[in-house]
């Protein structure tokens, strides 16, 4: 890990700290006093830092993390943002890390027209070149341990969450199933299920770890790309109930209405999200 930046943001005491992994960027920021809780978020450009966001806009994440613990009466989670890799010489980098690699590689096909994937009648790029499986490892096996070592953090699974909206949202999916002894909440906001459809819905939620010691949030909007999550939601989420999760106890699907697919709306109600992770 080479650190490479510090910056302080609003509501947040303290620093962030801007690190290298192999190529791979990644912000964290740690609250003053010791804590149990650990988070993990996807398209770390967008958590903290205005001018790596996608739209000049970030989730305020480190402030609304800090409300919701004090109104919880606990410590404020590390939080740990990945950077995704789209570059300019790979501009489909953040579908190759965040896609589901073994289902799509393993017959669920890809759908058309998606945005930073596959825009056109055809894959931009071949399956092959997916590399969510590396992704996740590298943020399981690498990222964490890393930080968590240099903030004198123990890894505590039951307190211990990954966030992520959008491909990152089925990333966070794909992640507690990959290694369910790691992340015992998955917070995943407009998951976006019509890349894959139904059998993506199936998939994913199908591969989950069995309910009892794990919590499953997953949210959407009604405007812009989340209008059409609705038919594949509800099956996610009767596959959900289907496996035994239960409503007010692991597993919260709200909808929001009048939100939409970006940075302003996820942030808007991510403080929910976190008091159905943080809340006992």
């Amino acid at each position: 890990m080479q650190i490479i930046k510090q910056f302080q943001v609003r509501g947040a005491p303290g620093a962030v700290k801007r690190a290298l992994f192999a190529g791979r960027t990644v912000d964290f920021w740690a609250p003053p006093t010791p804590t149990p809780y650990l988070l993990i978020t996807h398209d770390g450009q967008n958590i903290f830092d205005k001018s790596t966001s996608s739209h000049h806009r970030t989730w305020e994440l480190a402030g609304t993390a800090n409300k919701v613990a004090a109104e919880l009466g606990i410590p404020a989670p590390i939080i740990i943002a990945v950077f995704h890799s789209r570059s300019p010489s790979d501009p489909y980098g953040r579908g190759k890390d965040l896609a589901p690699q073994d289902l799509f590689s393993n017959g669920v096909k890809p759908t058309l027209n998606f945005p930073g994937i596959w825009p056109t009648p055809e894959p931009s790029f071949p399956l092959s070149e997916l590399r969510g499986n590396a992704y996740l490892k590298q943020i399981s096996e690498a990222i964490i341990p890393t930080i968590c070592n240099y903030l004198e953090h123990t890894v505590l699974p039951e307190n211990t969450a990954m966030l992520g909206a959008s491909m990152g949202g089925l990333a966070t999916l794909n992640a507690i199933a990959r290694y369910p002894d790691l992340y015992r909440t998955a917070l995943s906001c407009s998951p976006h299920w019509t890349v894959g459809k139904e059998p993506l819905v199936e998939g994913l939620m199908k591969s989950l770890p069995k309910p009892g010691s794990h919590k499953i949030w997953m949210s959407r909007g009604t405007k812009s790309h989340d209008s059409k999550y609705g038919p594949y939601q509800e099956y996610a989420n009767k596959i959900a109930l289907d496996l035994g999760y239960r409503y007010g106890r692991d597993l919260a699907t709200p909808i929001f209405n009048h939100t939409s697919h970006n940075e302003r709306s996820w942030g808007s109600y991510v403080n929910q999200s976190l008091r159905f992770w943080l809340s006992r």
